[in-house]
């Protein structure tokens, strides 16, 4: 880890960009395998499966019995852990649930409301590699079902003998997801964003995924189906003070680095006696870990500046935008009112990332690379759409009418300005 002194925004921007996404080696591959899947269906994912993952599943859809077998595979304390976090999730998700048809009455005669509906069809990607992600499942699948999304698609990608990780099934089987893939990677992007002889075509697709995967979901978004958020690798920032505990600011930082060597963290600390002590204390865990050598990668591509005080510190998060920041001052509560730009934030000492990562409630899915300038994390309102609605009585469009002729008129739009004038003219008929 580096260490930058704070002097002014301009050197902390350069010193502290986030190491640049390379993907332009793989467009041209993930491309042909949209177009493969498109054109060829069910045989090019089993094709493709085979290529990739070396793995062909006899059946791609994930059978009841599968789902039996590998409720049997958990282990029974393991499960009591998951149904602590599910009903933490659902008490969350369910708090965003907002009342339907609040009506207003614009003007005299014109009433406007607004009402929210699930999104039908929607896909949800699991990434089953060095660390199956079986937490996203709930994350995901369950504001999915709160929202009442009528169909709900999993995709994971097999392992060697062509079997889905046992506790992402189990994790499906709970939330009574029934349409399960063996498919991972692009192939799995392109079959739920087109459709194949098995796997239904959906209208939204969401969760992280590799580089791969990252990309698929941009190309299959500029064409006809949405996704969850702008992804990148996971990152997370700690603002730390004179009493921070450098036992569990290191653990924080390390914690986000075992993602992977492109994961990133930054601490934000008031000296650089501090940071000193917490780096060193990174340096002593990082040997316990046994992802070290991912670990140890992210660590020394991630910084610490020193900020003097830590209001400067909640300035500079602004400017980085993380994915997760942690706040461990005296002045916690004080501070994270001042965040504009994070996508989630945790108060205090005891608040790890880890805690929002499985089994606090709130939802681990969050803007990455600096979109939380613009992006908020996944919630209810990301499986849902809201359609606007009006009534228009006669005297309403008497009220309005004038207005609205006037303005069409000035645009150039004739039968615009037609649509209200013939109305008029048979209410004064």
């Amino acid at each position: 880890m580096f260490k930058i002194q704070y002097t002014d925004d301009k050197d902390f921007m350069a010193r502290s960009k986030r190491p640049a996404a390379k993907t332009d080696d793989i467009i041209p591959i993930v491309q042909d395998v949209l177009e493969q899947v498109k054109n060829g269906g069910d045989k090019a994912v089993r094709d493709l499966t085979l290529k990739f993952d070396k793995s062909c599943p006899e059946n791609l859809l994930v059978t009841q019995d599968d789902l039996e077998q590998a409720e049997r595979e958990v282990p029974e304390e393991l499960k009591r852990a998951i149904a602590v976090a599910q009903q933490n999730i659902v008490k969350f998700h369910k708090s965003q649930l907002t009342e339907n048809r609040v009506r207003v009455e614009t003007s005299e005669g014109i009433t406007c409301w607004q009402q929210a509906k699930a999104i039908e069809k929607v896909g949800i990607y699991i990434p089953g590699g060095s660390a199956p992600l079986f937490s996203t499942v709930l994350m995901l699948g369950i504001p999915a079902k709160i929202a009442g999304c009528s169909e709900i698609v999993l995709c994971s990608p097999p392992r060697s003998g062509g079997s889905i990780n046992p506790i992402v099934l189990y994790c499906a089987k709970i939330l009574k997801i029934d349409k399960i893939f063996k498919i991972g990677g692009a192939q799995a992007i392109a079959a739920m964003a087109y459709g194949t002889e098995s796997v239904p075509k959906v209208s939204k697709i969401f969760g992280p995924g590799n580089r791969f995967v990252t990309v698929a979901k941009q190309l299959v978004n500029s064409s006809e189906t949405a996704i969850d958020m702008p992804a990148g690798p996971s990152e997370l920032a700690v603002i730390a003070d004179e009493n921070t505990n450098p036992v569990f600011a290191a653990a924080d930082l390390l914690s986000q680095c075992e993602h992977g060597t492109d994961s990133q963290v930054g601490l934000f600390v008031t000296s650089e006696k501090k940071a000193d002590e917490i780096i060193a204390e990174a340096e002593r865990q990082l040997q316990q870990l046994p992802r070290r050598e991912i670990a140890e990668q992210s660590f020394r591509n991630s910084f610490a500046v020193v900020t003097g005080d830590t209001l400067t510190a909640v300035h500079l998060t602004d400017i980085w935008a993380p994915e997760h920041l942690i706040i461990s001052t005296d002045d916690c509560d004080e501070l994270a009112d001042r965040v504009h730009n994070a996508g989630s934030v945790f108060i205090g000492k005891y608040a790890c990332e880890s805690a929002g990562d499985y089994a606090s409630g709130t939802n681990h899915t969050l803007p990455t690379n600096g979109a939380a300038m613009a992006y908020s994390g996944l919630n209810m309102d990301s499986f849902m759409k809201k359609i606007t609605y009006q009534r228009i009585s006669e005297n309403g469009i008497r009220n309005i009418g004038p207005a609205v002729e006037l303005m069409a008129a000035a645009e150039q739009l004739a039968a615009h300005k037609n649509a209200v004038t013939v109305r008029l003219d048979a209410l004064n008929a």
